[in-house]
């Protein structure tokens, strides 16, 4: 046997390219949520009341401090024990978004904070109301510092569903452990599995960097 089959390749290809797309679906859903809820819980902690601070630091350190496949076992055996039965396609999607959700949650806090001092004082002296000076002073000088920290993020996520073929998701790796399975060729479904995530992840990687490297200059 062979240890390459290009035949046996191109014929596996559309099914791994098919899987990809749910991989691709989970990061984009993934990361709208990562992106929207960390937002909310950095902005929410800038209001320093004292008991929300506590509870969000104390969500915030609990999720990053225990492994994501963990906090998806949970998603998705332990919620039907209470009547909450989701997909394993939402379980995914939830469960990233809300693993990464608090380290962007850092990211934006920093952002945030980096704002000069003289920017929340104007905002005090022109009477602009707490939403207005958030949409319209804060946020749109925060989050282009931090856009990068963000893109790398997106990226990790894109790189963890593989995780999500513990629940039975068919994303791209799981999908090429079954057509292996099936056959008992490894080598080519998986070697194109991982060729996808390095032809997505490193021109996304290289625009990140391009975007870090204009924020310094």
């Amino acid at each position: 046997m062979p240890l390459w089959d290009w035949g046996y390749a191109f014929e596996v290809l559309p099914q791994l390219l098919q899987a990809l797309l749910v991989t691709l679906e989970i990061t984009l859903l993934g990361s709208v949520v990562a992106l929207l809820l960390g937002l909310l819980i950095a902005v929410l902690r800038q209001a320093h009341i004292p008991v929300l601070d506590q509870v969000l630091w104390a969500f915030v350190e609990f999720v990053r401090s225990t492994p994501l496949l963990v906090q998806v076992f949970f998603l998705y055996f332990a919620l039907p024990r209470f009547g909450i039965t989701l997909s394993a396609l939402t379980v995914g999607v939830i469960g990233l978004g809300v693993h990464y959700a608090t380290y962007t949650s850092e990211v934006y806090r920093a952002g945030i904070e980096a704002v000069p001092k003289g920017q929340w004082e104007a905002a005090t002296a022109l009477s602009l109301s707490r939403s207005r000076t958030w949409t319209g002073v804060i946020l749109p000088q925060a989050i282009p510092r931090v856009v990068p920290a963000l893109g790398n993020y997106v990226i990790s996520m894109f790189k963890e569903v593989p995780l999500l073929l513990a629940i039975s998701v068919v994303e791209v790796v799981s999908k090429a452990q079954e057509i292996g399975s099936q056959t008992f060729r490894f080598t080519e479904p998986f070697t194109i599995a991982g060729l996808l995530f390095l032809v997505l992840s490193y021109p996304a990687s290289m625009l990140v960097r391009r975007l870090e490297r204009r924020r310094v200059a």
